[in-house]
């Protein structure tokens, strides 16, 4: 039997039938760079150039090429979240986005198996979104800070704190976390979340950043919880307006998730598909994204005459997720996230009533 990561809450069932089981293992390919594989991947690599040196690419594309075979003969379809590096966001990914934008899209490709790159909470968001697909993550090892802040058992002593207050939970967050919310909010729509809601109060949790930034937007009493990005809490208003300083004419571009302060001296803030739409529509000549440094890296190669000024924070969870350990899922179908179907149930409630809103 496949072993499960703890975060899955998964039931015990003996006659559990793991995925391996069911699709069987594939024995491992020959990673050879031969000139037929050169061939193949030569117009995936013109995507990558500016990011990965020739003299290495030799090294990358063959397990491009694997992948890119091994997902079709197991219709498997393969996400790539915006912070994947650009060999697995350009060369084998066939959805990119955001979370919840890929868990969207996932459900509605003809796909037994969902190949998720990103982290582990993103997985849990398709399988509640896809439950008949099979969903598998390269590491289940691949957490998150924000996420990992707070449990179930946390939001049901924050309702037993604050009775009748609606709970609003961040899309970053465990199924297990999601099955005690009354509806989920991204960081694009989380506003017109809490303004759907009748409540005075509202507990807007757990990312305390995003709580305090909509907190500035709506007359709503907004009630907190201390969890935090570990790559946006980093980011400080000084060190951007140094940037800003050295870099006349420079447009910064902030993520919600970052403290108040600095989303205070961006010039734009939004969602990561936000973020994305704002520099492909505005074409500002220099740039800076405050957010993972993967995403500007992703952007950069599919844009022209855009300068990228890239401070390189890092999310080292996200970086877990390698062309190594994405083939390795393909050939032995590891690891499979699961959910405990009382626990999806409900989970995918507070989903489907953000999904449903009226704007």
């Amino acid at each position: 039997m496949t072993q499960l990561d703890s975060r899955t809450q998964a039931v015990a069932n003996p006659v559990f039938v793991s995925a391996a089981q069911r699709f069987g293992i594939i024995e491992r390919p020959e990673l050879a760079f031969t000139p037929a594989i050169a061939r193949e991947t030569e117009h995936l690599y013109e995507k990558v150039k500016d990011f990965i040196p020739a003299i290495e690419w030799p090294v990358y594309a063959p397990y491009v090429h694997a992948i890119n075979r091994l997902k079709k003969e197991r219709n498997a379809v393969i996400l790539a979240h915006n912070y994947q590096t650009p060999d697995i966001f350009h060369c084998v990914a066939d959805i990119v986005g955001d979370s919840l934008q890929l868990a969207r899209d996932a459900s509605k490709v003809d796909a037994e198996i969902i190949i998720q790159c990103g982290v582990h909470f993103m997985a849990e968001t398709s399988k509640l979104l896809s439950p008949e697909k099979t969903v598998l993550i390269p590491d289940a090892k691949a957490g998150c800070s924000l996420s990992e802040s707070i449990t179930g058992a946390d939001v049901r002593l924050l309702k037993q704190r604050y009775p009748g207050v609606p709970v609003v939970t961040y899309v970053n967050t465990s199924a297990d976390v999601k099955a005690e919310t009354d509806i989920c909010c991204t960081s694009s729509n989380v506003l017109d979340v809490v303004e759907s809601l009748e409540s005075d109060t509202v507990l807007c949790i757990p990312d305390e950043y995003l709580a305090m930034n909509v907190a500035r937007q709506t007359n709503k009493k907004i009630l907190t919880w201390k969890g935090h990005c570990e790559v946006h809490e980093r980011f400080t208003a000084a060190e951007l307006l140094a940037y800003k300083e050295a870099n006349p004419g420079i447009e910064i571009i902030g993520h919600p998730e970052c403290h108040p302060d600095v989303i205070a001296v961006c010039d734009f803030a939004g969602s990561t598909s936000g973020m994305i739409n704002y520099v492909k529509d505005n074409r500002p000549s220099k740039v800076l994204l405050v957010t993972e440094c993967s995403m500007a890296s992703n952007i950069q190669a599919e844009i022209e005459g855009v300068e990228f000024v890239k401070p390189c924070n890092l999310c080292p969870h996200m970086k877990r997720i390698t062309l190594p350990k994405i083939l390795d899922s393909l050939l032995n179908m590891t690891e499979e996230v699961l959910v405990d179907p009382d626990i999806a149930d409900r989970a995918r409630l507070a989903v489907e009533r953000m999904v449903n809103l009226k704007q």
